[in-house]
């Protein structure tokens, strides 16, 4: 049974409202970030494919804002919001999106691999639901070193349906390992609507493994904070919990999605929901001028195109190192063998 939010964990006043404007520069700082990737992609300066998390940044925030820097996170295809607000290196992640040498991990990543364990982000996955397994293997050496920390798992609700995600959630149950599964539900997967794919909700699977669940508004960051700031403690304690966030994909399942098999008022009904313009909204009726908002953006933007064109005067990885993390030379006395 899904477990309802504590409002004793609620900040107020001058503080909270402070605390909600770091997180609403997080949200403009992914924001951001994927719009201008956005325009590079469709420019041809991105190789690959990119999906984006407009519409989902909430929930990275939110949750990434209850974490320590030793705990791990292990992201999806549509990881670009997890790593930032994870806290990779900006000049790094968008050098890697652009395949050079001086990316976060020298430009063989890419968006769908992008990874840093040096702040615990073990990297996006462009497999459905397999961040899920790293994860695991993650909390199991969390615990093993008695480290106290934990590790997240983000993934969609069209993941539900992968056998993995099953195998972890008993895994986890079973030997109690400190571990949040994150549900990043919004409504799709890939080009059909998840009520079309699965039989089942995912609070009666946490039923059935005996995690407790939590549903949560993903759309509104200082919900999704809440209820993270009251879980993470449970899972370092007792084990695994899962926090399912209802959020909405504005994008297309890929760059470049028409999403012609999308309802037109769907569509435009999306800015309602927008995290940005929720947040922003708590922010002025908390007494934050509207001008203040407006500064985040333009210097956040301007750390963006920083990066940017720094990204873009960097060198593109070399054949010789590309070569050497591939083979490894042979022992003395073995190279004729």
């Amino acid at each position: 049974m899904t477990e309802p939010l504590d409002p004793s964990v609620a900040p107020a006043g001058h503080n909270a409202a402070h605390g909600l404007l770091a997180l609403y520069r997080s949200l403009v700082l992914i924001r951001c970030s994927e719009e201008r990737l956005s325009a590079m992609f469709a420019d041809g300066e991105v190789p690959g494919f990119i999906h984006l998390s407009i519409g989902q940044e909430a929930v990275s925030v939110g949750v990434m804002a209850a974490l320590t820097a030793q705990d791990t996170i292990a992201s999806t295809h549509r990881g670009h919001g997890h790593a930032i607000a994870k806290g990779l290196s900006l000049d790094g992640f968008f050098a890697e999106l652009l395949a050079r040498d001086t990316g976060l991990c020298r430009g063989r990543g890419g968006s769908m691999h992008v990874a840093d364990m040096s702040v615990g982000m073990l990297g996006a996955n462009g497999i459905v639901g397999a961040g899920l397994s790293i994860a695991l293997g993650s909390a199991l050496a969390h615990r093993t070193q008695k480290n106290g920390a934990i590790a997240v798992a983000f993934f969609g609700d069209g993941a539900l349906a992968e056998g993995l995600v099953h195998e972890c959630l008993n895994m986890a149950a079973l030997w109690r390992l400190p571990m949040l599964f994150v549900c990043e539900n919004n409504g799709w997967g890939e080009f059909l609507p998840t009520s079309k794919q699965l039989s089942f909700a995912l609070q009666d699977l946490a039923a059935a493994y005996r995690i407790p669940h939590v549903l949560v508004d993903g759309n509104d960051v200082a919900a999704v904070a809440e209820a993270a700031a009251r879980i993470v403690p449970e899972v370092r304690a007792d084990g695994p919990r899962i926090l399912e966030c209802m959020t909405t994909r504005v994008r297309g399942h890929f760059e470049g999605d028409a999403q012609k098999y999308r309802d037109a008022d769907d569509l435009a009904a999306l800015s309602e929901r927008d995290p940005l313009r929720i947040t922003a909204t708590q922010l002025v009726e908390a007494g934050i001028a509207e001008d203040a908002l407006a500064s985040i953006t333009e210097e956040v933007k301007a750390r963006i195109h920083a990066a940017v064109e720094a990204a873009r005067a960097a060198p593109g990885p070399g054949f010789e190192a590309a070569l050497a993390d591939v083979y490894t030379a042979a022992p003395a006395g073995m190279e004729a063998r």
